[in-house]
């Protein structure tokens, strides 16, 4: 179906990004699998066509359009089952500086950002310390010169080539929320600052995702988001709606890939004499599949629409991230299960799809987190 949020301006940046995935992303999804990062020169590549900060203001060396953008580029990575390239962060950080930068910031970051000169990352999940961002530990203490960082962070997305990182700290301890800022760290030259391991994980194997550690690792005064004290975790929650209608948007792309290879695969095996799409069993759950998939793009559909005109909200991005990842982890299963014992092999992407996928009702903020946002609005 037709996205009413589409078009024709849309359609041919679609076009071009769909083209710039196939020949940059999709042929090097293995090696980057085996690597555990994708390579850096794909950043400049991605700057150099404006898919970076395709929704930040020219002004700050972005592209100039709207979330609408920025899904398109979103729905493509899914759609050619990229889960490598850490654009999405790089994306929430751009934001943080666009909405709550000073001036100096925004322009000294942005225009790099845009172009892939930098990468970014945002470390806020710690051992002690994932959706629960209040029991936050790391701490940034202020001297004459600027801050010292101690602490840890873990999952971090990007953390390995990134040189720009939103460090959630804590500044005053005593203070509770308003005792948090985000401070901005320059990893080259700071040797405060130290990446740990890329961690094993399940799936996306491909992503950047480490511990960080830091040790006196400096941060300039004027480095502080907002040139403020304290405003860290009002940030946050003003920015978390952005990245948490980004998860969902991934995830209803993914749904409709998941779909649309089963659909593939259904029509060509054969068993029992027929092909296996003439079974009513698995009519009957692509149709449920379908139907579902159909449920979620109208929802994801209003959602971009709602963040496009400013008036998405923290309950309806909660409810975008927690039940769009369920649906993906429910569709992306059931799906599997059509391939037998096909779906079992890492070669067939439905396989991939199912350890990636995972992580979606994890990542942005736990569903539950979720559901106890949205209950709070009842």
């Amino acid at each position: 179906m037709t996205s009413s949020w589409m078009t024709p301006e849309l359609e041919t940046f679609r076009d071009a990004v769909r083209r710039f995935v196939a020949a940059e992303v999709t042929p090097h999804q293995q090696r980057w699998r085996e690597q555990q990062h994708v390579d850096r020169a794909l950043w400049k590549k991605a700057g150099e066509l404006g898919l970076l900060l395709a929704d930040v203001p020219d002004d700050f060396g972005g592209s100039g359009g709207t979330f609408a953008h920025q899904a398109v580029v979103f729905e493509e990575l899914a759609l050619a089952g990229d889960t490598a390239f850490g654009l999405h962060v790089h994306a929430i950080v751009a934001h943080y500086l666009l909405n709550h930068g000073t001036e100096e910031q925004k322009y000294k970051y942005l225009p790099r950002l845009a172009s892939g000169e930098i990468v970014a990352a945002i470390a806020m999940s710690e051992p002690g310390a994932g959706s629960d961002l209040k029991g936050i530990r790391t701490t940034a203490v202020r001297t004459d010169l600027g801050y010292r960082l101690n602490g840890s962070k873990t999952f971090i997305s990007n953390g390995y080539l990134a040189d720009l990182i939103v460090v959630v700290a804590r500044t005053d301890p005593a203070a509770g929320a308003k005792g948090v800022s985000l401070m901005l760290l320059e990893t080259a030259d700071n040797p405060g600052f130290r990446v740990g391991r890329i961690l094993d994980k399940m799936g996306q194997k491909g992503q950047d995702t480490c511990e960080l550690f830091f040790d006196d690792a400096f941060v300039p005064l004027q480095n502080v988001l907002g040139g403020e004290d304290g405003r860290g975790f009002a940030q946050l929650m003003t920015e978390l709606p952005y990245e948490r209608t980004i998860v969902g948007v991934a995830g209803v792309a993914c749904i409709e890939r998941a779909l649309a290879l089963t659909v593939t695969h259904a029509r060509e095996r054969r068993a029992f004499g027929q092909a296996l799409i003439d079974m009513q069993n698995t009519r009957f759950v692509l149709a449920e599949c379908k139907t579902e998939a159909t449920v979620a793009r109208v929802f994801i559909d209003r959602c971009i629409e709602d963040l496009v005109a400013g008036r998405m909200d923290t309950v309806q991005a909660s409810m975008a991230k927690y039940w769009i990842t369920d649906l993906q982890c429910k569709i992306v299963d059931r799906c599997l299960q059509l391939f037998g014992g096909y779906g079992y092999m890492l070669e067939y992407p439905i396989t991939q799809m199912y350890l990636d996928a995972r992580v979606q009702r994890i990542y942005g903020g736990a569903n539950e987190i979720m559901k106890e946002i949205i209950a709070r609005s009842l």
